[in-house]
Parts: C-alpha cells; structure tokens; sequence
C-alpha cells in the first residue's frame, strides 16, 4: 500500500453495513446465509495446470503433443536428441507396444556407438534433453525425484546417467540407474541440486550401446503441496489455501464440455497409474496431460479443508466448438441418444468412486490410489454456461433424473448459460425448477459499472425457487477499480447469502506469456507469483466468512452506488465481521450502530486495501497493493471514514 495515501486511522474506528431490503430477523439471530459461500473455481486455462499448480517439471513427458493441439508441435516437441562426445544413435517415435492404449506414443533409441574421443567436450552418451516449461527451475539443496519407463530392446543391460544441467552444460546433479528387464517398468532415481539455476535440463544419456524404448519421463521437486506424491506446485498451492476457501469447483469452465463430444472431459481417464491416464487437447489449444487429475483435485480440496465440486458435462459439447481446432464440427454437438446410458452411469461411477466404501467397484479404485475413506461428496454440477437448446434439455433432464433416484442426498448445481440474462438464462432456471435442482449456476464478465450498479441483484429474487451458485464472474480488468466493484457486488452476495449458496470468480490462475484470458486472480511465472488486487479483495472476504447476516448495522449519509457495506457474525468464534467499501475518489463517513450485539471486545483488527483507480500489481511491482492490518479499540457505537478506494474488514470479538 502507499503510505501516504492511508488515511490515519486512530482518528475514526469502525464499519457499514448498508440497508436497502428489510429482513425479519431477532437481534440475536440474524439472517441465516451459506457456510459455503465463497471458494475457488479452477479451469486448466493460461497453462494453470500443467506447467502451472501440478508440479511436473517435464513437458511433453509422454510424447503425446501432436499437430491436433497446436500445428508446430510433434511427439518430439520440447525435447532435443543429444549424442555428445561424438557418439552415435538413432531415434523413433513408436505406436505398437505402448505401456496402456491410453499413452500409445513411446520412443525407441539405438544407441550404436558411445564416443571415446577425449577430443570432444561432454560425456559420452545418446539419449534425451527436457528443457520443461520455459526451463526448470532447481534450488541448491533441494532434492528431485526422476522417473521414466523403459524397457531393453537388445540383449544386454543399458546403463544410464540422469542428470540437472545448466545451458552451458554444467552439471548441477547426477545419478545413474540400469534398465535390465524387455518389458516396460518403472525405473527411478534421485538427485539432489548443488546450485540455483532458473533455466537448467534435464538429461537422460545412455552410457552403453543397445536398444531401449522410453516413455513418462518425469520429474518432480520433493517438495511439493504437503509433499504428496505427483503432487502441487508449493507456493501456488499455498497462495490458494491461504485464501480459506469454502469449496474448489473443477475442472471447469468450458474446458468440462470440452472442443467437440470427443474432447469432452471424461473424469475416468484422469485417475489410476499416470501412465494409463488420457492425454488430451483442451479447448484452450494446448495439451493437457491430466496429471492433475479428479484424484489430486480432490485430495487438494481435502488437505485444504474445502468442499470438492466437480463438474461434468450435460451431453453435449461447448457451443463455441470450432474455428481453427474444430473436433467434431463447429458448435454444440450432443451425444447420440444410444450412448446416453452408458454415459449415465459415468456420472453415476463418480459419485460411488466419491462416496463409496472401499469395497464397491469404484471405491476400491479410489481406495486402491492410497484413500480409502470417501471423499464425501455434497455437490455436483451438470454442464457450463451451456446453449440451451433442444439437445442440452433432453440429455440434462436425463442425467439429473438418474442423479435424483440413485443418490437423492446429493446437491445438483444446474446451469443457466453464459450471461447475467437472456434467452439461455431464463430457459436454463426454467429447466432446472422444472426438475427441483437445488442449485443453478449462473456466470457473467462484466464491466466494473455494472457491478456497482447491481449490487441488489440478488435482493429481488425468488426465495422459493432454486439457489444460486455464481460460478464464474469478474469485472474485466486487475486494476484497483475492478477489485474495488468487485468487494462492493461481494457485500450483496453475503447480503443475500440465504439465496446465493456459492460464488467463486474466475479464471483463478494464469502463467505470463502463456494466457488465453487476460483477466485473472493470480499471474505466476516459474518463479514468482503476482496476487492482485481482485485476488486481495477475495481473500479478505473468505478470511471473514460468516453464516449470520446483520442488516442495519451501517448507515450513510448520502444514496450512492459507490459506497457499499455487509456485517455477518462467524457463530462458531462469535465474532462480529464488517466489510466497507469505498469505490469513489473521496472519502466517506459511515455510521456504525454495534449495540444489539452484547459483549463487545475491546481489542479488534482492522484490514485495508486502498490504491489508485489504475493501480495495479506487476511483476516488477508484485507488492504495489496489498492490504494492511491494524489493531484497534472497539466501541457500540462510531462513526468510520472509509478511504477512497478501498475494501475495509473490521473484525470484532464478542463473549459467547
């Protein structure tokens, strides 16, 4: 935060909520609202997974990339054959004996002569170099864990080198392994960095002569997210559990119904061994190797105490299918009708792989991957922001009828299109309280005006029909402005946390010079991570969940759009919790009346983040807005200036 722009706080102490609907409510109670009201959404978009929040250092480690996902790419992309020390091999992409029909690409070398001319610089050998995602980044100490398949091919055992090395060929770590066996197995090694390098490789050479075929080679850092095993990027990882999110909703975004019925997400190809898990293009036009698959999706959720939602498709593909990367035709295509039951007890599959016991068909698959407890799955959605047309209707009421008769305890979240309204809209709540789904998702990106101007959307809907679930939203823009309208639209959501039950903006996470979609929460680079101000704003809401709405705590002077308050109470810890926001250019003072709650603590901590209209972080400024925290007195009564842009969470203890 700039200094001196912060206003002196000791002057003024405390919070507003505003009032424009009137509840029935006891002092006591409040208004009942969601426990899980706001979390995460995440989308394997802007390289977010791969590359991103799953840990692999390797790229195109399986050989799968091919013209389909971008037309320069072939199985050999990001790989370099390398035969120093004037040896001499030679290299195939191969299709038939793959280790699983679901990694059918493989690479087969002969190496026929390992150099020993002490003339030529390097270590004899032939073999393969990874240069991972716009290089691979090792810290001295820190210890690597290589894998690969491999079998022989020829007669005699291969002996190799795995090694770290920098670009001028310096070598950082090495270790050495055999392979011995003509079948395809699982060979592993260690290594351990001895210096920093942020663009180093990865070298696998053989140091004898013969045949061997390769495939999934990999490499991870030992530490990742709680060190699990094909595990999260750490710091990443930690930035998304440092927001204390309610839930996590995955793998999508259109990405779920995917660029053509064939390339829709099929949950049962991203589990079990790596090795036998599908790689795919997404509808983004890059490969996703499903590493992070629904297994790590939800075993993250649960490290981080947040509710999982996945989301599956209705049957049919986005409509925005096609341009340049068309598969299976342009536009929404839907699933022929006779693959309909099969594609039903898919979804089935996933609530039994989620909630089962260890000793039903798809529990034990999830109890085989090292869980045997359910996940205890509440919610799941059916589609995304999908056209509704005749298609989507007859296979989205198909699918949600099943869902309803086989496990009636689960939450169904429908979907209501695109934007905030219009045809789609209003034929998608329709669909939805036609067939009592409990949840409809509802996603618009809109400017930061109109999030000022509809702050009180939610205030007129109908407590009778179905919740809400706003999966996707953001306002256009990472500058202060957009973060600013976006707190102010967030205290109409708790205000209206009896209706709203869930909200997550979106996109989450967007790796630089690799983004599809410019705005984001969170930027990343292999070695940095830029939060903004929008990422600011969301995390200081969910810090500060409460499940009881006050109104008429806050009261201000004058009707503006630009001032905007909620108070809610976290009946678990008692506390009292205010967010004010300020989007004009001057600022404003509110009057806030404590009095109904008994047993106020005097001590209490106030947070604020306040910047310019365009303020923005870089990554040569990662730092410029972030909030600040102060302790203050609290009092029943006071008056509170609230700063000109800015988002203010005040945070009261009571006695129980």
């Amino acid at each position: 935060m700039n200094k001196q722009n912060f206003p002196i706080l000791g002057l003024f102490l405390f919070v507003f909520c505003l009032s424009t609907v009137s509840y029935s409510q006891t002092a006591k109670g409040g208004k009942k609202i969601s426990t899980d009201l706001l979390g995460l959404f995440f989308e394997d978009i802007n390289y977010a997974a791969d590359g991103g929040l799953y840990a692999e250092l390797v790229q195109n480690r399986s050989f799968e990339y091919n013209m389909a996902e971008r037309h320069e790419w072939n199985p050999f992309s990001y790989w370099e054959f390398v035969s120093p020390g004037h040896s001499i091999g030679y290299i195939s992409v191969e299709t038939k004996s793959p280790i699983h029909p679901n990694n059918p690409h493989y690479v087969e070398i002969d190496a026929e002569f390992i150099g020993n001319y002490p003339q030529y610089k390097g270590e004899a050998g032939v073999g393969l170099k990874n240069a991972g995602f716009d290089g691979i980044v090792v810290r001295k100490g820190e210890k690597y864990n290589f894998s690969m398949f491999a079998k022989q091919l020829s007669n005699a055992p291969i002996n190799f080198l795995i090694r770290i090395e920098t670009p001028k060929g310096e070598i950082l770590s090495q270790n050495s392994l055999t392979i011995s066996d003509r079948s395809w197995k699982k060979y592993s090694a260690e290594l351990t960095a001895t210096a920093n390098c942020d663009t180093a490789f990865l070298v696998v050479l053989a140091k004898t002569k013969g045949k061997f075929a390769l495939d999934m080679i990999s490499f991870f850092p030992e530490k990742t997210f709680k060190n699990r095993k094909n595990g999260l990027r750490a710091d990443l990882a930690q930035m998304l559990a440092d927001m204390q999110p309610r839930f996590i909703r995955f793998p999508g975004g259109c990405l779920v119904h995917g660029n053509g019925i064939g390339n829709m997400y099929r949950w049962k190809n991203t589990i079990g061994p790596i090795e036998e898990r599908k790689e795919q293009r997404n509808i983004w036009g890059y490969n996703q190797t499903a590493g992070l698959g629904f297994y790590e999706f939800f075993l993250f959720c649960e490290d981080i105490g947040a509710k999982p939602i996945p989301v599956l498709p209705a049957g049919v593909s986005c409509q925005n299918s096609g341009g340049t990367h068309v598969i299976g035709g342009a536009g929404q295509k839907a699933l022929c009708m006779d693959d309909m039951g099969e594609y039903i007890q898919e979804v089935l599959d996933l609530i039994e792989w989620a909630n089962g016991p260890a000793t039903s068909t798809w529990g034990a698959k999830r109890a085989a991957a090292g869980h045997p407890k359910p996940f205890n799955l509440e919610y799941l959605g059916i589609g995304n922001e999908d056209k509704i047309t005749a298609e989507f209707d007859e296979r989205f009421r198909m699918i949600v009828k099943a869902v309803q008769e086989k496990h009636p305890a689960i939450k169904i979240i429908g979907t209501a299109g695109p934007f905030h309204s219009g045809d789609d809209f209003d034929k998608g709540w329709q669909i939805s309280n036609d067939m009592n789904v409990p949840i409809v998702d509802e996603h618009y990106y809109v400017q930061p005006d109109w999030f000022l101007a509809n702050q009180y959307r939610y205030d007129k809907y109908d407590r009778t029909k179905g919740k809400v679930y706003l999966g996707e939203y953001a306002s256009w823009g990472n500058k202060m402005k957009n973060a600013i309208a976006e707190a102010a639209y967030l205290t109409g959501i708790e205000r209206n946390g009896d209706i709203v039950q869930l909200a997550s903006y979106a996109p989450l996470l967007a790796k630089k010079g690799f983004t599809q979609w410019n705005t984001n929460l969170i930027f990343f680079d292999n070695l940095n991570i830029l939060p903004t101000p929008n990422y600011y704003v969301q995390k200081m809401f969910m810090n500060n969940q409460g499940d009881l709405y006050f109104d008429k705590v806050v009261t201000k002077e004058e009707s503006s759009n630009l001032l905007a308050a909620s108070c809610v109470q976290d009946s678990k810890t008692n506390d009292i919790i205010l967010k004010l926001v300020n989007a004009g250019t001057e600022a404003k003072t509110v009057k806030i009346d404590l009095t109904r709650f008994k047993g106020l603590q005097t001590k209490a901590q106030i947070e604020v983040l306040q910047g310019n209209n365009d303020d923005e972080n870089t990554f040569d400024n990662l730092h410029k807005i972030v909030p600040t925290k102060l302790a203050f007195n609290a009092k029943s009564k006071f008056n509170y200036t609230t700063p000109a842009m800015s988002l203010t969470v005040v945070r009261i203890k009571t006695s129980k």
